[in-house]
């Protein structure tokens, strides 16, 4: 699973798969002050992106993915 709670954030590691999202989910409804780590993730299924898009979590760390860094960061940081 590319989707795992560690302390006050949930850090995404690698490609996540469409069936991580609802882990995601569940973990950033259970506390909405929890942010995403990004640091280690790869492509983002668009369920993925869905999640994040909608629940807005604080987001931490800068992707090696190029296009998220470029196109993604900038849309999740939108005030």
């Amino acid at each position: 699973m590319s989707v795992r709670l560690e302390g006050d954030r949930v850090r995404l590691d690698g490609p996540c798969r469409v069936e991580d999202a609802e882990p995601l989910l569940m973990l950033l409804r259970a506390d909405p002050r929890r942010a995403v780590d990004l640091t280690g993730a790869g492509p983002l299924h668009a369920a993925i992106v869905q999640v994040l898009l909608a629940l807005r979590p604080p987001i931490t760390g800068q992707p090696g993915d190029p296009f998220l860094r470029t196109w993604l960061i900038p849309l999740l940081t939108l005030a």
